[in-house]
């Protein structure tokens, strides 16, 4: 599978459109797959929770766009952010299994690529910092 503008910008569209204003696209090559890649397409304004992964490391990359990763403790207080933008001095981030994290959409368009251990489990309550 080839990842192309044409990809990218037909996502874009799709999240434009999303009442969340995100769409993501699953790269497995099946469900049997033991690993979870996925391109998120994000426009500013969506909403993603406070949360984190137990069991995996995650693995961002901004193919286009930019995004203000943040990352916190265990009680919600923030710890560090940082902007992360394709071409820029800073582009992806590696995220320890068990670290609090969210991220916010700065600009119009933007798709990363996100990739996580094993197989998808639904992320619980008690990994959600309301």
């Amino acid at each position: 599978m080839k990842l192309d503008k044409q990809l990218l910008d037909r996502l874009s569209k799709e999240a434009s459109v999303n009442p969340r204003l995100r769409v993501s696209y699953d790269l497995r090559n099946s469900d049997k797959d033991k690993s979870q890649r996925i391109l998120n397409a994000l426009h500013p304004k969506t909403v993603l929770p406070i949360h984190r992964h137990q069991s995996t490391n995650e693995t961002l990359v901004v193919l286009r766009g930019a995004i203000l990763q943040k990352l916190y403790d265990d009680n919600g207080k923030l710890l560090e952010s940082f902007v992360l933008k394709a071409g820029g001095d800073f582009l992806a981030i590696q995220i320890p299994a068990g670290q609090f994290h969210s991220l916010e959409c700065i600009e119009e368009g933007t798709v990363i690529f996100e990739a996580k251990d094993g197989v998808y489990k639904p992320i619980q309550q008690e990994d959600i910092i309301q």
